[in-house]
């Protein structure tokens, strides 16, 4: 909590009593305790060292009492001012309760002019030095309040920075949609017209990758493996749709198998090189992926003998640039992805990043 002028005011006493606090008072004390016992004329050390403890333990309770109470205060008087007039007030206090104490102990031992003395320059000491004391001990007292906030802006700054982060992740997610899902139905739907035996093969076909590929858009990773069984099953749905228009073959390294990957990262460079490779010709054409794993690295490539890079068409999309967001978010710059043109027509997609297991 904060007062007026900025001082942390904490609540109980286990501030006010703490150890820290509790320590530094008996160090002050004893030290002046101590030094009002080297004239000669000066009372016992034990003396001067139990009265000096008695005005810093007053003090210091003053100066953790209304650092607490009142909870609020007027505007006209900050805190700080408080503080310090408690500890001025306290020190005489301190003052005569340890002369009370002496007395207590040895009423004219009490009144003998060297303890006296002593309780004379004790109250000067605490008049004079206590106010600073605790004037210096509230500056600390902040600078340590303001390193603990700035270290608790710097956390929450960072959460806000990975929420943000987990939140652009999932929008990218969100815009990896099946492109051909409409058209896959639609295609259905004419079969089904026609009465033609290839409907409910296309339609299963079609359930097997919707079960694969709807998990995946509410997870942040995935794996290879699981992105080959998406990648096996959008292919032999649009094999189904253009069966004398494409052929496919999947390879991958058994090592490859278990390594993490965003999600539908091996699905878009497919879908890319069906959509903008195969689906404008009129031959058609291949497509092969071979995934493999090479000096900690994980390296896709997927290669299609379709049109090839053209720039009325090719990399239009958001995909690609979609993905690289992913890439970008999973990676940061660890994963590259490039296209390259094939011979004698078609293009190569190759994807390098960190080969990472999934971890659970």
């Amino acid at each position: 909590m904060l007062s007026d002028t900025g001082f942390t005011t904490p609540r109980g006493l286990s501030r006010a009593l703490g150890w820290p606090r509790v320590r530094f008072a008996l160090g002050v004390s004893v030290l002046f305790g101590a030094l009002n016992s080297l004239p000669s004329t000066a009372p016992p050390l034990h003396v001067t060292i139990s009265h000096a403890i008695v005005v810093g333990s007053a003090a210091m309770l003053a100066f953790g009492l209304f650092e607490q109470v009142p909870v609020r205060l007027p505007p006209w008087l900050p805190r700080w001012v408080l503080q310090i007039l408690s500890v001025v007030v306290a020190v005489p206090a301190g003052v005569l309760l340890a002369h009370s104490a002496s007395m207590a102990i040895d009423e004219h031992l009490a009144h003998e002019r060297p303890q006296m003395m002593g309780l004379i320059v004790l109250l000067v000491e605490g008049l004079l030095f206590g106010p600073w004391i605790a004037l210096g001990a509230m500056v600390r007292q902040r600078d340590v309040f303001a390193r603990h906030q700035a270290l608790k802006f710097d956390l929450e700054r960072s959460e806000l920075a990975r929420e943000a982060s987990e939140a652009r992740f999932r929008l990218l997610q969100a815009q990896v949609k099946p492109h051909f899902l409409f058209n896959t139905l639609a295609n259905v739907q004419a079969l089904v017209d026609a009465g033609s035996p290839r409907a409910s093969t296309v339609l299963k076909s079609l359930i097997a990758y919707l079960r694969a590929a709807v998990p995946r858009l509410r997870e942040s990773t995935t794996t290879i493996g699981q992105e080959l069984e998406l990648v096996r099953a959008y292919l032999e749905v649009m094999q189904m749709r253009m069966p004398d228009r494409l052929q496919f073959a999947v390879r991958v390294d058994d090592s490859a198998a278990a390594l993490s990957c965003p999600p539908m990262t091996l699905l878009t460079l497919v879908e890319n090189a069906v959509r903008h490779g195969i689906d404008p010709g009129e031959d058609g054409g291949r497509i092969d992926v071979d995934v493999c794993v090479r000096d900690g690295r994980c390296i896709v490539r997927v290669t299609d003998t379709g049109v090839g890079l053209r720039s009325d068409s090719r990399g239009l999309g958001s995909g690609l640039p979609a993905l690289r967001e992913r890439l970008e978010q999973a990676f940061g710059g660890d994963a590259e992805l490039t296209l390259e043109a094939t011979e004698p027509h078609g293009v190569r997609a190759m994807l390098e990043f960190p080969a990472r297991a999934q971890t659970a």
